[in-house]
């Protein structure tokens, strides 16, 4: 009786060790570190960003305009993890996870300019995506976490090489978490699949290729079945309405789409949107109140001086300025794209 008694523990024992242990989560949230060099992202001199061994460089092809912020974006994966492909939406990334997000700016000296840089975080504690701000110093060799948000004021230059004067707007952590907001739950915006796929200045291959390589990336189809997001501003390769849509799609749609902060106005910007009504064309506005400016739809087309849209987009007062957050200076660029993309919609679309 002993020994079969002591050969079922065994066994009872045996089965438990041959079966997948589940990775424990950490029973506390993470807690963000009070400097951005705590982390050991980069290598060297801080301001330099040389991502250290682990540390990904990526850009994307169509990018958030912020007042002609320099954007340099990293992605860190834990040892040994790698991002889930998804066809629609933001990839899956693992827990523990960081993407980084630093924003500067060219002053007059033609010198680049540090001021914020951001995180989001895969907390492996309950699987939720959080952020963190950190505000670079004015002797620009540290950034300190920074929750509250600030207004920075600066000279720069834009794409053009003209001066220009604003105060840069800092989100606080809430502002973050509205523009990542999808259905009540924070995730990233810009690395979905469509947005990565292009081969960037300089490299002989694929971003997404790159990564499927390297382990970075699993599941991923032939790069023929990879949605294409088209680039805004290249229009040797991509229609009027190709790059105005894509503008759109990562200006916009973060909040205007299902389960986004402006869902309840009804205008979805998303570029795989095809229902007119849902873009804006020939719709009233539901909530747009005094920031119509008196108009009466959100795209009238053939006639961008009369679509909300285009007004909106144009100018940089409160309660009219969309993107309500993330500029504070019109894109002359993009709203030139988008007013060319409503004068060629032809009348009744």
């Amino acid at each position: 009786m002993k020994g079969w008694i002591i050969a079922c523990i065994a066994g009872v024992l045996l089965t438990a060790a041959c079966r997948p242990q589940r990775k424990q989560r950490p029973i506390t949230p993470y807690v963000f570190s009070e400097k951005l060099s705590d982390y050991g992202f980069f290598r060297g001199t801080l301001k330099q960003l040389l991502p250290a061994p682990g540390v990904q460089h990526y850009e994307l092809s169509t990018p958030l305009f912020t007042d002609y912020a320099v954007k340099d974006r990293f992605i860190v994966l834990p040892a040994g993890r790698s991002i889930q492909y998804t066809a629609t939406g933001a990839m899956e990334f693992p827990d523990s996870a960081f993407i980084i997000k630093n924003f500067a700016y060219t002053d007059t000296a033609h010198q680049r300019i540090m001021i914020e840089t951001r995180l989001l975080h895969k907390d492996p504690y309950d699987g939720q995506w959080k952020v963190m701000n950190y505000l670079w110093n004015a002797e620009q060799t540290e950034a300190v976490k920074w929750i509250s948000g600030k207004k920075v004021p600066i000279t720069l230059l834009n794409d053009q090489q003209e001066k220009l004067s604003t105060v840069y707007y800092v989100p606080n952590t809430n502002d973050c978490k509205r523009c990542h907001s999808s259905k009540g739950v924070v995730l990233p915006i810009g690395p979905k699949a469509r947005n990565l796929n292009f081969t960037l200045p300089g490299a002989n291959m694929n971003q997404l290729l790159q990564w499927a390589g390297n382990g970075m990336l699993k599941g991923m189809p032939a790069l023929a079945d990879v949605p294409l997001l088209p680039k805004w501003n290249d229009s040797i390769h991509f229609n009027i309405d190709q790059r105005a849509r894509a503008y759109l799609d990562v200006n916009c749609a973060h909040c205007h789409i299902k389960g986004g902060d402006a869902d309840n106005t009804g205008l979805f910007l998303e570029y795989e949107q095809s229902t007119p009504n849902h873009l804006g064309i020939l719709k009233s506005p539901i909530s747009a109140g005094a920031g119509a400016g008196g108009l009466n739809y959100d795209i009238l087309p053939g006639d961008a001086a009369h679509s909300i849209l285009a007004y909106r987009m144009n100018s940089t007062e409160p309660g009219t300025a969309m993107p309500e957050l993330a500029r504070t200076l019109i894109h002359k660029e993009g709203v030139a794209l988008i007013r060319e993309w409503i004068n060629q919609l032809p009348a009744g679309h």
